[in-house]
């Protein structure tokens, strides 16, 4: 057996950033032209590749051929070792199956070896190394080699997966340690780990849904439901501030999701994302860094509604901020709509602290 492999195999359950370099050196033994990790729910696929260019080949085969019978078949088998392809599709098959016929095949792929590990957590990770045709099918005495890292390879993963669950729901409890309520949800918006501070808020700000974690508040659960779709798209690394208006005894709230970053940690956590609540306690008229900071909000934005939150008109802002009365009001309807609120009076409420201040103008 390999021991140096399985050095860096263990080495790379605790520092997942060094998983790429495991992926590299399974793809050599396979005689691969790449390998993959791939995490594997009903809803989603994640993976971490060993190359840049393996990772589009990747990218395209699960993009263009969502729920592909090669990887439906894979995860049916539930086999406790390696599998090639022709172990599970015949020739005739994979002429006739898309991801191959259309694929696969024309790029001179088709022949990989594989194996699943089923989490506790409900989650299927895949190994898998893809071996360009010319090579022929993985041989016997391989797979058998492999078969005897398993154990290893499973054991890796697992706890990879759980390392990385207590490291965001660590950061849960440690934001509790300064008093800040947060919740780690998942990419579809789930609660998976809540801390004390949280819980106390359910259900009066927050209800846990079996869908989605919900606020009450029904503006900024729609903001909510927005900023959660957006943490799904690559490009989207900002972190999204929510307004919650204040309720009765409740004061405004300020609700901030943060992306959970880093491919290779993204891979053995189902988190997505870091829910943080800050109440609004500012007494005095918030300056615009200020502003700026409690919202997803541009420098002129902030500036503005600063002046707005002082009590200023539209037109009396932009006076003093130098600009057209017309910039003025298009720049507050652009804060209006990122802080979900449709009155300038709730947006004085809500900056100042004081619930709905009277006598501004809308």
């Amino acid at each position: 057996m390999d021991e140096q492999f399985l050095d860096s195999l263990y080495e790379a359950a605790v520092v997942p950033e060094l998983w790429p370099q495991v992926l590299r050196r399974f793809q050599e033994i396979a005689r691969g032209a790449g390998a993959v990790l791939v995490a594997v729910t009903p809803t989603s696929n994640r993976w971490i590749s060993s190359s840049a260019e393996f990772d589009q080949l990747v990218a395209t085969h699960f993009n263009r051929f969502p729920g592909n019978e090669r990887t439906r078949r894979l995860i049916e088998c539930r086999h406790a070792g390696f599998l090639r392809d022709i172990d599970i599709l015949s020739e005739a098959e994979m002429a006739d199956e898309p991801v191959y016929r259309d694929f696969l095949l024309p790029q001179g792929f088709g022949i990989g070896v594989a194996t699943l590990v089923a989490s506790p957590t409900g989650e299927a990770f895949i190994l898998h190394a893809e071996r360009e045709r010319e090579e022929g099918h993985v041989e016997g005495d391989l797979i058998a080699r492999f078969d005897r890292m398993r154990p290893h390879l499973a054991r890796a993963m697992l706890l990879s997966a759980r390392l990385e669950f207590e490291r965001v729901r660590g950061a849960a409890q440690a934001l509790e340690a300064i008093g800040l309520p947060a919740a780690v949800l998942d990419r579809n918006g789930r609660a998976l780990a809540l801390n004390p501070s949280f819980e106390a808020l359910v259900p009066a700000v927050a209800v846990d849904r079996p869908s989605r974690l919900g606020l009450v508040d029904i503006a900024a659960d729609g903001l909510l439901a927005s900023a959660l779709q957006a943490t799904g798209r690559a490009a989207s690394v900002t972190v999204r501030s929510i307004p919650v208006a204040r309720r009765e005894n409740q004061p405004p709230l300020i609700l901030h999701l943060t992306p959970i970053r880093g491919a290779a940690h993204d891979i053995f956590s189902r988190a997505a994302s870091i829910l943080v609540v800050t109440p609004v306690v500012v007494k005095d008229v918030p300056t615009a860094d200020v502003v700026q900071g409690l919202f997803d909000l541009t420098p002129a934005e902030a500036r503005l509604a600063a002046l707005i939150a002082a009590g200023h008109r539209p037109r009396e802002a932009a006076a003093a901020l130098g600009i057209m009365e017309e910039t003025a009001r298009s720049t507050l309807k652009r804060v209006m709509a990122k802080t979900g609120l449709h009155r300038q009076a709730d947006l004085i409420g809500l900056l100042r602290g004081a619930g709905v201040a009277a006598g501004a103008a809308d």
